[in-house]
């Protein structure tokens, strides 16, 4: 009798015709749309998360090491008979051209200048697309915002089809809030043409340093199991907050998957292969990293964004885990106060049955 081949993924019986192999692992049609692409030089199907790519060229591995580099300045996949070189790093035309620019290259890091008084910092980067990778709207965005003092920087970014990523130094929450010429900015992103939530491309990604969780290692890891299980265990809710498709979701912020303690998620998330494109990107040294955000050009929803990221964190440091799973969504959102986040719930339909009519996103 001919022996019954199941997929190895969601354990429905393959007919024939319906079943592709990877890895030595069978698996259906449907999965392999799912989980599967293909290599763009050796046309090897591979799965998506071993993938390399940048939103234009998707590689194996194998084929990026050997035929591969990414430029420097935007982070774009470039062929090795492409490359510019300088000073032994890297470019692609484009870049090699605008080096001394006001927007740096896509691996610039600055000495951070931290603002504000407080142990929690967060770090913002905004990805704005659809008005040009333009020198003089970069200056006149910077300008926005650094009347007294550098508080924001302009990088490239591959995964943009015509725009760069706006990056912060750490700032407290006050600081953000009250300090941070934020309405500024977007206003003249807007009034420049960029879009960000309008767009497939463009992400509100928040960094928050991690001794804010605790002295050592081992206190902070306690804090970054409880953000984990707090984030699988209201994934829906969260969702919905963020914004982003189901597409973009999993392909620029993966989630980890529910288990039963935090503990299991970060070991999980640890031995995972999702690499910096997950929901809390535990990648960085000195932060954590919430990448789960579309992009946006509104002033309120960058404010309730950061506001609820700080609403997790409070939640992991003071709570017990088990206080956490008791926990409902109902009951968290009955303690938010701050006006810009329990206005953004409302717009998004989930904070206690309560609605308002949402403004056009940009």
């Amino acid at each position: 009798m001919e022996e019954t081949r199941t997929c190895s993924l969601c354990g429905c019986v393959l007919e024939e015709h319906e079943q592709t192999e990877i890895d030595d692992e069978w698996i259906c049609d449907s999965c392999a749309e799912e989980h599967t692409t293909t290599c763009d030089h050796c046309g090897e199907t591979i799965w998506r998360n071993d993938a390399i790519c940048d939103g234009h060229t998707t590689l194996c591995e194998c084929c990026f090491d050997d035929h591969y580099r990414r430029c420097e300045g935007c982070g774009r996949i470039l062929h090795d008979d492409d490359v510019l070189w300088h000073n032994d790093l890297p470019y692609c035309a484009n870049c090699y051209d605008r080096l001394d620019t006001e927007i740096e290259e896509y691996g610039y890091k600055p000495d951070p200048i931290f603002y504000g008084e407080g142990s929690r910092f967060f770090g913002v980067e905004l990805e704005v697309d659809f008005g040009g990778k333009d020198e003089e709207n970069a200056r006149r965005i910077k300008t926005q915002a650094n009347t007294r003092c550098e508080n924001i920087y302009i990088k490239s970014d591959g995964s943009l089809d015509d725009g760069f990523e706006i990056v912060t130094h750490p700032m407290t929450l006050d600081y953000h809030l009250n300090e941070m010429y934020w309405e500024d900015i977007l206003h003249e992103a807007v009034r420049l043409g960029y879009k960000s939530h309008m767009t497939n491309t463009c992400g509100l990604h928040v960094h928050v340093n991690r001794d804010a969780f605790g002295e050592t290692r081992e206190e902070q890891e306690k804090v970054i199991e409880r953000i984990l299980y707090f984030v699988e265990l209201h994934w829906n809710e969260i969702f919905i907050f963020s914004r982003r498709s189901q597409h973009n979701m999993s392909r620029w912020a993966a989630r980890y998957g529910m288990e039963k303690t935090g503990k299991e998620i970060l070991d999980k998330a640890k031995k995972g292969n999702t690499g910096r494109y997950a929901a809390v990107n535990l990648c960085p040294y000195h932060t954590i990293e919430f990448r789960l955000f579309r992009g946006t050009l509104k002033a309120n929803t960058l404010f309730a964004t950061l506001e609820f990221v700080n609403r997790i964190i409070d939640t992991a440091l003071n709570m017990s885990e088990d206080e956490i799973a008791a926990q409902s969504w109902s009951d968290f959102v009955a303690s938010v106060t701050e006006p810009e986040l329990i206005r953004y719930l409302k717009e998004r339909r989930i904070y206690i049955n309560e609605e308002v009519k949402a403004e056009e996103e940009v």
